[in-house]
């Protein structure tokens, strides 16, 4: 995956005209290295950085107690590391930047990204360089993902849905969320996930609520479960959600699942390369609205490394689909007026002629059912 990726970053430096793109921010550094520098996500200040020159030659900055970490996964790469607590990440990328004869030159950065400090502390140890910002260039060039990119996402995509499918088997009436969570968990690291960046389990009342983890609420009869898991692997996420009913629906529950169904496969017909995401939101809303129900303000969208990428599949987005896409689509609505939300969360990738389902284990087009 690196070398194809590196390869992409190094040929992007060429056509936004820089010299060489220094990537800092976790996610991009992810997307470089090809994994995680595993403290940089959780503490800000522990700095780990990536360049791709325009000439193909590469290397790293990190932090000196993960240097044996990202020594031993990238063995061709020059490995700079910086002293935590007595150095500057700062002053050892601009030494870096130095010694690869940068030091004067155009450089990309991440500027949504780097600390006002730190700009200013790169910017008074290289003051001939020119900074340019390529934060919306890398993340376009992440939109389309490669082969081995896919075959991960598929990957994450297949552990999440199964876990959850695990989760829904092994609770029935008066198991708490916090069974669920546990089941859950346990089954994606089974699996081979690293870890997980988000898990929601909101059940009963609780389903109405966005992104809310699991608590001891015990499970009743007639609960609409909501759950959902972003499962991990060398940066990459993929995000399923199923929604289950302990024993029999509440009333109303039954025509709102059907039409969050069809609405999933409606996205789905109309998903393939030169659609317009715009358009596929709009397909949505046409059978969404027969509910009359508040609607969401996107049903999809772009997703790799971060949790959340462009495209949008929204009314405000300009964005064409093409192959290569990978999108977390989701049907859904959180306030039905009847104590409950509903939603349907796949992944998909947009290939030649259509789209393909990448959380397939489970079939969703009937409501899950939590036995009593």
């Amino acid at each position: 995956m690196t070398k194809i990726v590196a390869h992409r970053l190094c040929a992007l430096a060429v056509d936004v005209g820089v010299d060489a793109l220094i990537l800092q921010s976790p996610e991009n550094v992810a997307y470089g290295l090809g994994f995680v520098v595993p403290s940089q996500p959780l503490m800000r200040w522990r700095h780990a950085a990536v360049v791709f020159a325009a000439d193909e030659r590469r290397a790293a900055i990190c932090v000196d107690m993960e240097y044996a970490t990202v020594r031993a996964r990238c063995v061709d790469l020059d490995v700079r590391s910086w002293a935590e607590f007595t150095g500057s990440a700062m002053v050892t990328l601009a030494e870096l930047l130095g010694d690869l004869s940068l030091a004067n030159g155009r450089l990309g950065l991440e500027f949504n990204y780097l600390s006002a400090a730190d700009y200013a502390e790169l910017s008074a140890l290289l003051p001939q360089a020119t900074f340019v910002a390529v934060d919306a260039d890398v993340a376009r060039l992440r939109q389309i993902k490669t082969p081995e990119e896919l075959a991960l996402l598929g990957r994450l995509s297949r552990i999440a849905d199964r876990a959850i499918a695990k989760s829904f088997a092994e609770v029935s009436i008066g198991s708490t969320e916090m069974d669920l969570a546990a089941t859950l968990t346990r089954s994606v690291y089974e699996q081979g996930a690293e870890q997980f960046k988000l898990m929601i389990v909101a059940t009963g009342e609780r389903s109405e609520q966005p992104n809310v983890g699991p608590t001891s609420r015990r499970l009743a009869s007639g609960d609409v479960c909501r759950v959902e898991i972003f499962p991990v692997i060398d940066g990459y996420h993929a995000g399923v959600c199923r929604t289950a009913v302990v024993g029999e629906p509440p009333p109303f529950a039954q025509e709102i699942y059907d039409n969050l169904a069809a609405c999933k496969h409606l996205v789905l017909e109309a998903i393939c390369p030169g659609a317009s995401a715009r358009g596929v939101y709009e397909t949505f809303r046409a059978q969404f609205d027969e509910l009359d129900l508040p609607p969401i303000s996107f049903v999809g969208h772009g997703i790799g490394v971060d949790l959340h990428e462009e495209p949008y599949l929204a009314p405000f987005s300009e964005a064409t689909l093409e192959v290569g896409m990978v999108l977390g689509i989701e049907p859904l609505v959180y306030r039905t007026g009847h104590g409950f939300g509903m939603q349907i969360k796949d992944m998909v990738a947009v290939v030649d002629g259509g789209c393909q389902l990448l959380s397939d284990v489970s079939d969703t087009d009937a409501l899950l059912r939590i036995g009593g």
